[in-house]
Order: C-alpha cells, then sequence, then structure tokens
C-alpha cells in the first residue's frame, strides 16, 4: 500500500512540471498587508472568484498569477484570522496589473468560508445555521494532538472516556451519546460504526484543516444518525512549498511517556495548477496504573499515520481532488500486558489497520452560476482483538468493515426566484456499509449490511439580511421497510448589521443496526458484558427545534460575539440498554429495545473577546436536560428504581480559552473544561450490585508557553511546554482488581500531564 501512496505522489509531482496551458500574458501581481500593523502577511489566499484559480501568498506577503483567462472578475484575499476582502479587476490579453490589499484581522472568525451549513461554501455570518469552526490554531494551543482532544473546545460538546481498559472515547452533542452524531470526512459519511469506535482519537490534528460543527438533526443533509449534530473534518490542502516537522512528549503525572510526532510537506506547482500535500504521524503512549492495583487506567497505544491530499486542475473552471490515508494501530489494556491476551486476568486488545481515500471532481460555468460535482469515497477497517476476562482463551475476535460512498451534487445561482436571489441544490448518493464482526469464543457473530440510496433537495432564497432555506432528503435504507423523508426548515434574519436570529427545524432518524458501542465488549466483574440486538427493534426518529440569537460588534479596537442558542429535541421510539441476565458462558448481555422515547432541551452560550490582536478569551456553557418520557429499567438489580434521566448527561459543562501575546512571538495559552455532577451506572463486580451513582463537578485547567524563533524570512522554530489538567482534577474511586467494571469512569481522560514540544516549519 505504502508503494501505492509514492506512485501516486510521484505522478502528481511530474505533472507539476508537465503541465501546459494557453499563454494569455494577462496577469496580476501584488502583496497583501496587515491593516493596523502594515505588516505583510504571509501564506494568505488569493482567488478568482468563480474559478479554480488561485495561490498563496509567499513568505514575504507577495503574489504572482500568471496567464489568467481575460475578461471582468473579482478576486478574493481570505485567510484563518482575518475578514475576506474583494475587489473587481479587467483583465486584458498581454497586460500585467497590480492588485494590493489591507486585510483586517478577524479573530472571532465570522467571515470564515463554512460548507456544513447547506453543502455549499457559504460565509459563516451568513449561514442559515449555527456552524462552529475548530481551526488549527486551537489544537495547537490547547495541546490538541488529535481530534478528540480538540472537539472539547467547543459549545454543546464534550467527550468523555468510556472505558479503563482500552480508551474508548465518544463525543455528545446537546446531551446525547455518540451514535446520535454523524462524523464526515471531507464531508463524506465515511465514518462506520466501527471506525467510530476508537476514530475520534484516531485522526491526528495534523491532517486537519479545519473542523466544523453544527449542532441539531442534520438528517435532511448528511442522512442517518445526524441526529445530534455533525461534525464534519476537513483534511489539509496545499497550499505553499513547505514543510512543517513537530514534536510533542508528554508525561501521564509525570511518570508515563506519550510522544506524538508528526509531519507535513506541500509542494505546488508555480502556476498553482497542481499540488500535493503530504502528511503523517505517530504515536506511542505507555499504559498507566492511576490506582496501583496492577490495572491499567490508560492503556498503551502505538499508532503510525501516513496519506496525502492532491490537486489537477484541468481548466480554470475544473478541479480534481485526490485524498489517501492509512492508519495503523494497536492498544492494549488490562494487567499483565507483557503475557499474550489469554494469560492475563483481564486484557482489552485492539489492531487496527485502515485505509480511506476520496476522489472528487468540481466543475463551475465560466458565470459562476452554475456548479457541479461528483465524488466517491470508501474505507476498509481490518480489526484483530481480544476482549477477555480471567484468562478466557476464546475471546479472541476479528472484523472486517467496507464502506463506501458515491454521488453527484448540482447547485444552480439564480438572480432572482419569485421574490429574491435564490440557490437551488439538488444531489444523489448511495452508502454502503459491510460488517462481519466474529467472536466465536463468545458465540457472537455480527454480519451486517447496510445499503442506502438517497436524493436531496433544497432551495435556499437570501441576500445579506434575510436566509429562507427550504429543503428535504429522502433516503431508502434497507433494514427500514419504509423510505425515510427528513424534511428542513432554517430562517436567517438580520434585523442590524450587528445581529443575526436564526430559527429551524429538522428531522432525523436512527436506523436498528449495530453501533459504536456494540462493537466494544466491556469487561464487568471478571466477565464481559456483550450487547445484541432486539430482533424487533424499531427506527428510532427525532423532531428537533433551535432558535438563536447571534451578536458581533466591534468597540474600537475590542471585537466581540455572543451566542445563546435554544434547542429542543424530540425522540420517539428511544434506544435504550436493558440487562437481560447472561448467556451460557456467564456473559452479562445487554439487549439494545426501544423506550418509549425521550426529551433533550437546553441552553448554549457562547462569548468571544478579542480586546486586542495580542489577547483572546473564547468561552462556552451548556445548561440542559436529557430524560426518558417514561423511566427505564436498565439493571435486574431489584433495589434499583427505573430511572428517566439519561446516564453520562451532565446538566452543565463549558470550557474557557484564552490567549496572551505577552511580547512578540512569546504565546500564553489558558485552557480549560468543567463537567457537572452527572448520574452514571456501576456494575457489580467490585461492588457487591449493581448501582447508581452521583459523580462530582471536574474542573480540568491547562497550561502552554510557546515561544517562535525566526531562523530566516521562511523558517521558524516554536518551543513550547505547559501542564494539562493542572490541579489533578480526576476520579479517585475506580475500581480494583480483575473484577473490576472497567466502564465505571468518568471526568477528564486524563490526570495531571506535564508536555514540552518543538516545531519547524520551513
Amino acid at each position: 500500500m505504502i508503494k501505492k501512496i509514492w506512485v501516486l505522489i510521484i505522478l502528481l509531482s511530474c505533472s507539476i512540471s508537465g503541465f501546459t496551458q494557453n499563454k494569455t500574458d494577462a496577469n496580476i501581481n501584488g502583496h497583501v498587508i496587515n491593516k493596523s500593523s502594515k505588516e505583510h502577511i504571509p501564506y494568505i489566499n488569493v482567488s478568482i472568484k468563480g474559478t479554480t484559480i488561485g495561490i498563496a501568498t509567499d513568505a514575504t506577503g507577495h503574489y504572482f498569477l500568471r496567464n489568467l483567462p481575460v475578461g471582468k472578475f473579482s478576486i478574493v484575499v481570505s485567510g484563518v484570522g482575518y475578514k475576506s476582502e474583494e475587489k473587481e479587476i479587467t483583465l486584458v490579453l498581454g497586460k500585467t496589473i497590480e492588485v494590493n490589499f489591507e486585510m483586517e484581522e478577524d479573530q472571532i472568525q465570522l467571515e470564515s468560508v463554512v460548507v456544513s451549513a447547506n453543502r455549499n461554501e457559504v460565509n459563516r455570518k451568513e449561514a442559515p445555521t449555527i456552524v462552529n469552526i475548530i481551526s488549527p490554531k486551537l489544537f495547537e494551543n490547547t495541546n490538541s494532538v488529535c481530534l478528540a482532544q480538540g472537539l472539547n473546545f467547543q459549545p454543546g460538546l464534550r467527550v468523555e472516556a468510556n472505558c479503563q481498559n482500552c480508551g474508548f472515547q465518544q463525543v455528545r452533542i446537546n446531551g446525547l451519546d455518540g451514535p446520535y452524531s454523524q462524523i464526515l470526512i471531507d464531508s463524506r459519511p465515511i465514518f462506520s460504526s466501527l471506525a467510530g469506535v476508537y476514530g475520534i482519537e484516531q485522526i491526528p490534528a495534523n491532517m486537519i484543516e479545519r473542523v466544523e460543527v453544527v449542532r441539531g438533526g442534520g438528517s435532511a443533509i448528511f442522512g442517518s444518525n445526524a441526529i445530534a449534530g455533525t461534525i464534519n473534518i476537513i483534511t489539509k490542502e496545499p497550499t505553499t512549498n513547505s514543510v512543517t516537522l513537530s514534536n510533542t512528549s508528554s508525561l501521564i503525572y509525570g511518570k508515563k511517556a506519550d510522544i506524538n510526532t508528526s509531519l507535513n510537506a506541500s509542494v505546488v506547482s508555480d502556476d498553482y495548477k497542481t499540488g500535493v500535500m503530504i502528511f503523517g504521524s505517530t504515536r506511542q503512549r505507555s499504559p498507566f496504573d492511576y490506582d496501583g492495583d496492577g490495572f491499567t487506567e490508560i492503556g498503551k497505544i502505538n499508532v503510525k499515520n501516513v496519506g496525502f491530499r492532491g490537486f489537477y486542475k484541468p481548466g480554470n473552471f475544473s478541479k480534481l481532488t485526490i485524498e489517501y490515508h492509512n492508519l495503523g494501530e494497536f492498544r492494549r489494556g488490562g494487567n499483565h500486558l507483557d503475557l499474550p491476551p489469554h494469560d492475563a486476568d483481564i486484557t482489552e486488545q485492539i489492531e487496527h489497520n485502515i485505509n480511506t481515500g476520496s476522489i472528487k471532481y468540481d466543475v463551475f460555468s465560466k458565470n459562476n452560476k452554475h456548479k457541479f460535482n461528483v465524488f466517491t469515497s470508501a474505507q476498509k477497517i481490518d480489526r484483530k482483538s481480544y476482549y477477555g476476562a480471567q484468562k478466557d482463551p476464546n475471546a479472541y475476535g476479528s472484523t472486517d468493515d467496507k464502506t463506501f460512498v458515491a454521488g453527484m451534487q448540482y447547485t444552480y445561482s439564480m438572480d432572482t426566484l419569485l421574490f429574491m436571489p435564490a440557490q437551488l441544490t439538488i444531489g444523489t448518493e448511495y452508502s454502503t456499509n459491510e460488517m462481519i464482526d466474529k467472536m466465536l469464543g463468545y458465540d457472537r457473530i455480527i454480519n451486517q449490511t447496510v445499503n442506502t440510496k438517497s436524493v436531496f433537495l433544497q432551495n435556499e432564497w437570501k441576500n445579506e439580511k434575510i436566509s429562507i432555506l427550504v429543503g428535504g432528503r429522502f433516503d431508502k435504507h434497507n433494514l427500514i421497510k419504509d423510505p425515510i423523508i427528513s424534511p428542513r426548515l432554517n430562517f436567517r434574519y438580520n434585523p442590524t448589521k450587528y445581529m443575526s436570529l436564526r430559527a429551524s427545524y429538522s428531522s432525523g432518524f436512527r436506523a436498528p443496526q449495530a453501533f459504536d458501542e456494540d462493537l466494544h465488549v466491556t469487561a464487568v466483574g471478571g466477565n464481559v458484558a456483550l450487547i445484541r440486538l432486539d430482533p424487533n427493534l424499531k427506527t428510532e426518529k427525532s423532531q428537533s427545534f433551535s432558535a438563536s440569537v447571534d451578536f458581533y460588534k466591534t468597540f474600537g479596537q475590542v471585537q466581540t460575539n455572543f451566542l445563546i442558542e435554544g434547542f429542543y429535541t424530540n425522540l420517539d421510539n428511544v434506544f435504550v440498554l436493558e440487562e437481560i441476565g447472561t448467556d451460557s458462558t456467564g456473559n452479562i448481555m445487554l439487549e439494545r429495545r426501544n423506550g418509549a422515547g425521550a426529551i433533550v432541551q437546553g441552553i448554549n452560550l457562547e462569548g468571544k473577546v478579542v480586546p486586542s490582536k495580542n489577547l483572546q478569551f473564547q468561552f462556552g456553557f451548556t445548561f440542559q436536560k436529557s430524560e426518558y418520557k417514561v423511566a427505564q429499567q436498565w439493571s435486574d438489580n431489584g433495589n434499583l428504581t427505573p430511572q428517566k434521566k439519561m446516564f453520562r448527561s451532565p446538566d452543565k459543562y463549558g470550557y474557557l480559552t484564552a490567549n496572551y501575546n505577552a511580547v512578540k512571538n512569546f504565546n500564553i495559552s489558558i485552557s480549560g473544561t468543567y463537567t457537572g455532577s452527572m448520574l452514571v451506572q456501576h456494575f457489580a463486580g467490585y461492588v457487591v450490585e449493581d448501582t447508581e451513582k452521583k459523580t462530582p463537578d471536574f474542573y480540568d485547567l491547562n497550561l502552554k508557553l510557546s515561544y517562535d524563533f525566526k531562523l530566516n524570512s521562511s523558517a521558524k522554530l516554536q518551543l513550547n511546554g505547559g501542564v494539562q489538567n493542572i490541579f489533578n482534577s480526576y476520579q479517585n474511586d475506580f475500581d480494583k482488581g480483575e473484577f473490576r467494571d472497567a466502564g465505571y469512569i468518568y471526568g477528564p481522560a486524563l490526570p495531571r500531564t506535564y508536555f514540552f514540544g518543538l516545531k519547524v516549519i520551513v
């Protein structure tokens, strides 16, 4: 497979020098400077609107576009942390013109372009729904080396650890657990149920350009499982000729090493017609036993990740994009990690080999009114596993998982439709997932094939003041008898230039299929807990409503943005887990059944304050309530009364980030999360009987210091260091020994951890 990667890279690189085009000698040159400081800004995107023509400014803030088509166009400059600027130009045969720009800083990212709101590129400020962006800068300031760590710093989101042995993590959006959220890679739903078990920790930060988060139902856009929200991972695209090498070395509790190394290298042709980005990363984390009982609270991880993303522009109005990455991971937890899995008292050991790739072709019309794209994505996962207790030789398993997505989309922008400008989007999509999961010793075989044929249609009437989006999606799911129609209605109104009011309605659904946690086997009381599906399991459906006020204004030099959002989701036929006893080999059996329904409601608050270019604050807080309509009996312990409240769903949680450039090139970053009290399940084993635990509040505070050394005009070295979870806010009542409940884990994922890092950019 590695050989295939290099063959493709060589072919792309050869095309850089071999590409020819029409010689018009219509050229543009110029520079981009900071409006306030008058300093040149490097690596700003410069593009011709309505075409695929573009380039990035060099290390000195200058650019040169050659052999452009003649006629009237708009040239646009954009970059992270700056407001986009646009100028009208006229290109003439054989003439070079100079076009310079002065850009204003936009630390609150209101002017960023997003695609997750309506499947088209749109200014975030004008999007019909709230889209939050996680930028590479946030990953860097919070010392987040993977996707899971970065997701904590968004309103309504919370990442939790679910297993002491293997480190299974999931993200909750608006109080609902992982399977209620749709995770996309480059807007494609190839993140299968199996990938979701460990996937958010497996995706390294160095391959991410940005992450777009949409809270609330998204089935009308992206299909099944997008009930709580959508997380869209946009991978990095080459923009300049550059190399970045970084390393972060951590000591968990000052004792155990966690070493992350990453490399990014990109090359782009002089005419910006061809480019390729190569990325790779490794991670080695030592296992850690926090309470000294001989069993891990944090498992061992070895990860290798390599891939590339390349593009080729056949013409000024078309673009071909190819992306591929391979991930190999070994993780293990329990005790006696030096022995074969079946010789230890408890072992969870998983080996992954994951190949993921995509191809996309975009075509624009010359008048920028029509856009068509065709795409295909695929993912292949091979997994070998051992989930066992009490030296069980029968706990080995294997999984083969294949996901394929293909589709097309057409967008037509109209000057007027009935009463105002409009944009029509129509498309079709086909997805299939084939999974065979075998644990023969536990007599468990999951042979699941999921096929979905989809058609989506939406029309958005919009101008700077008003946006009205009406759309829907038709899905024919092979596990659901009747077709599913998911409607969507979004409304945006800007009463002033400082305020946006939004309201939305959407429906969603989850098919009766195996989900993330069904494929993870937890050790409980010296046995394992297996999940099976009720043969009469019905489709879960949702109705979601939200309304928000988004205020943004600059007071002198102070930029501000404040958001208040109310959300309400009604779930019917909600999936619940109930303990139904043990099987013939003594394994605990949990069955996924339909409950009467549930209500999830609450308020998200978000604030961004930028007093100056040297100081930025951001915070988010969520008040929410998640309850079943009818109390559910989760355990066969008769001493426990049925419970209406959803487990592991705190009523309050939030985050804070602050960055201060004390002096030039020296940055201080403070970040932290708050997790309120919540109700968690505690299965018998170490404790006498199944119980419910009301957890304490947790505050997780982090500090990072960094200093940039300028090596020359285009190269720099950054040294950084700091502490995560400064006050060691960590769970203190873990179960101990081989009869523990490995799923009895809550609070921050790491105890106090020290780290040191360096980064070289050339």
